[in-house]
């Protein structure tokens, strides 16, 4: 496993719609275990794979929160959300690609996913609370889509202005 950089906005490569995966290889198999590693370490919930450059329907994500329970790791490849419940809730957000940056998402409070898993086969399960959350946050990163687009205008701007500075500031270590 290797940690993966993490793509900051504003990048154009987040605003692009990831390809669907064709098939699992063991290329892609390493891809989800660096991911999960990035993730862990930066630390957060979730990651898709635009995220580090890689323009494939991948996403990881661990919403296990308590800190006695075992790390519950879910790895979705080509994932779609195919019912949303009419319920909304509200989160904030935030995302390792605008760090330190969060702000209150009104989404749907329950969706069913179906994806495919590393062995191949097709899964579909209903997700609530912060995973549904989660999961709705990750595949909008495969649509080109980030949390700050919920925003008012005034918000988003803001907020790339601070994501702009921080890459100047890394850009000079």
């Amino acid at each position: 496993m290797a940690l993966r950089n993490i793509l900051i906005h504003p990048d154009p490569r987040l605003k692009k719609m990831a390809d669907p995966v064709a098939n699992v290889s063991d290329d892609l198999r390493q891809l989800a275990d660096d991911m999960l590693e990035t993730m862990y370490n930066a630390p957060g919930i979730g990651l898709a794979a635009p995220q580090v450059a890689v323009m494939s329907r991948l996403v990881v994500a661990d919403c296990e929160k308590d800190e006695d329970a075992s790390p519950n790791p879910l790895v979705l490849i080509n994932p779609t959300v195919v019912w949303t419940s009419p319920d909304k809730s509200v989160y904030e957000e935030g995302c390792l690609s605008i760090p330190d940056q969060y702000a209150e998402v009104e989404r749907p409070k329950e969706v069913e996913i179906e994806w495919m898993r590393l062995d191949g086969k097709t899964q579909r399960e209903k997700f609530d609370g912060l995973w549904a959350t989660c999961l709705q946050h990750e595949i909008d990163h495969l649509d080109g889509k980030l949390f700050i687009d919920y925003l008012k205008p005034l918000k988003r701007q803001m907020i790339t202005r601070k994501m702009q500075k921080l890459k100047r500031e890394m850009a000079r270590g």
